[in-house]
């Protein structure tokens, strides 16, 4: 494939028909891409795994929005799709420097890894209920096939990050239609905005809730740290609480997705882990690096020029980190960067961010799809894809790695 040259930007597929193509032609592009965005919104992308972790330490990129100048030329519209990622309101994710730090603080202590293993317990129990609705499920299918995406893979990581930020669970349904809307590339432009503003009507009303009703919960605990001194806004509030719903279900329903997606089409792989020749802790790395849960993350924007590779990242401009392509850099990951292996070693991979924006919810995430990789393939040991791995949709996101859904036949373990 012939490397493209400055003039010939890579238009990202709204409809993400083929990821990994895409992935492969932005990786050929060279480690600085120029690329267009879906409602064609131009940008660069970093495709390889060393130029992405230097940019994302390299103080001369930050977060305000008001940096780039097509912001400041009135060029992006606020009913573009994805304004909701590009300039989601001030939280931890926005801001740099002493902000960030003061911000990222609180939500730290929510998330050590002591605090995060302590869970452990309350994600077993969700998941082996989970697993019993999986099994009810199949029992009533009139050909067994159940929907894991549905019935497993996205309730576990939204009950579970609901419970550490004091959502209510009957929330879940109309969140659920929200946060389709809000990353999806596909939302009309008449519903972007309003979608927009019921997702912080909502967040709003749980810091109401959590202020007149203080839980043992991470909204309570921001709202308590700001009454304390730390002065964070009821505004900053509500951005970090949407910040930290979104990013703390989308990613492990990917994750669950991929890893069931990866073994059903590898099964010499899954008999390593089954057998315990291999660890569930690398069937989550090698997924994480092999079909990152994130395709690519918004926005970075330059404060000057920076050199990359052989080509400029100009002042002014936005930058986007291409995940997808990165977890196949051959430079990083060698010849089988496009093999799924889950014997790798080393793994090192970039998937939840590296340097001071690294996801908070990593330790969580990848404790999530720990319990319930084992648990699931426990119960249904001979679980497959009800359709050819090739049939399966990806939705029309970006931004994330995520099917539609995830037809399989669980096939319960004989007694």
């Amino acid at each position: 494939m012939e490397r493209p040259t400055v003039e010939e930007p890579i238009a990202l597929d709204p409809f993400v028909t083929d990821l990994d193509g895409e992935s492969a032609a932005l990786r050929a592009a060279g480690p600085l891409a120029r690329v267009v965005l879906p409602g064609g919104v131009p940008v660069w992308a970093v495709t390889r795994h060393a130029e992405a972790r230097a940019l994302l330490t390299d103080k001369r990129l930050v977060k305000d929005i008001g940096v780039w100048g097509a912001w400041r030329r009135g060029e992006i519209p606020m009913d573009w799709p994805l304004i909701g990622l590009a300039n989601p309101g001030r939280s931890m994710l926005t801001v740099d420097g002493e902000d960030h730090r003061r911000m990222r603080a609180l939500v730290a202590q929510a998330l050590t890894p002591r605090r995060v293993e302590l869970m452990r317990g309350r994600i077993t129990d969700l998941t082996e209920r989970l697993l019993d609705d999986v099994a009810a499920l199949a029992a009533e299918s009139p050909d067994g096939t159940v929907d894991l995406k549905a019935a497993f893979a996205y309730p576990l990581p939204m009950y579970v990050i609901s419970d550490l930020m004091g959502i209510d669970p009957a929330d879940h349904p109309r969140l659920k239609v929200l946060f389709d809307r809000f990353f999806s590339t596909q939302t009309p432009p008449e519903e972007v905005v309003a979608t927009l503003g019921e997702l912080a009507e909502m967040m709003a009303k749980v810091v109401a809730v959590r202020r007149a009703e203080p839980g043992d919960d991470l909204t309570s605990a921001l709202i308590a740290a700001s009454e304390d001194g730390d002065h964070l806004t009821d505004a900053e509030i509500v951005s970090t609480l949407q910040l930290m719903v979104a990013a703390g279900h989308e990613t492990t329903i990917s994750l669950i997705v991929n890893a069931v997606v990866n073994l059903s089409a590898h099964p010499g792989q899954l008999a390593l882990v089954r057998s315990g020749q291999v660890g569930w802790d690398a069937v989550v790395e090698e997924t994480l690096r092999f079909s990152t849960p994130t395709s690519h993350v918004l926005i970075r924007f330059a404060t000057e020029d920076v050199p990359v590779g052989d080509r400029v990242l100009p002042e002014g401009e936005a930058l986007i980190v291409s995940y997808g392509a990165i977890g196949r850099d051959e430079e990083q990951h060698g010849p089988t960067a496009g093999v799924f292996d889950v014997t790798r070693s080393p793994n090192r991979h970039i998937s939840f961010g590296h340097g001071p924006h690294v996801c908070p919810g990593a330790a969580l995430s990848r404790l999530e799809a720990g319990v319930a990789l084992p648990a699931l393939y426990e119960r249904f040991p001979d679980l497959a894809l009800a359709v050819p791995a090739a049939e399966l949709r990806n939705k029309p996101v970006v931004t994330q790695n995520d099917l539609f859904e995830l037809p399989v036949l669980p096939r319960p373990r004989l007694r």
